[in-house]
């Protein structure tokens, strides 16, 4: 026999909730659990896509992790972008989105071009100027995300760059 579902919040403890003379547990002593219904949509964001936290200080009070979704419209790409600090892995639920960046290894920079599917994952290490696209003319993308950072962090860039190759 299986048990009921929890509520939004409640993480796996249904027992552990608020009742007079009992403050709810800690969040950082209980499991969190985040319906897909209750994704927080107040992040930072980047023109031309939508993201959502699900794990994230402000929604479960992580301090190294943040986790969640982004949603790419139709014909559409994210303004030229990095993240800071975080490394971020993205997993690809639905769509062909595209991920497209400068390799400054040789003379002069190539822009690559990396096309995905549902199943792929992408890595993008720290402070890699990139963008997201969705070629398709009809189908939204959505991209599961998580960086080693607390909190989503996205700078917005007037274009894209390649870094200068490591010395090695």
């Amino acid at each position: 026999m299986s048990e009921p579902s929890t509520t939004p919040g409640e993480g796996f403890h249904p027992h552990l909730h608020e009742t007079a003379g009992s403050p709810a547990a800690p969040l950082r002593n209980r499991l969190h659990h985040i319906r897909a219904g209750s994704l927080d949509g107040d992040t930072a964001q980047t023109g031309g896509m939508r993201r959502f936290a699900a794990v994230s200080g402000k929604t479960v009070g992580s301090e190294k992790l943040w986790m969640g979704q982004t949603h790419v419209a139709p014909a559409t790409s994210s303004s030229d972008h990095h993240h800071g600090e975080s490394e971020t892995a993205i997993y690809v639920v639905s769509g062909h989105p595209e991920f497209v960046f400068l390799d400054g290894s040789g003379g002069e920079p190539d822009e690559i071009r990396l096309r995905t599917g549902p199943g792929d994952y992408i890595f993008v290490p720290p402070f890699v100027p990139h963008r997201e696209e969705n070629p398709d003319p009809s189908e939204e993308a959505v991209v599961v995300i998580a960086r080693s950072t607390q909190e989503a962090i996205v700078v917005n860039l007037p274009g894209l760059y390649a870094l200068p190759a490591e010395e090695g």
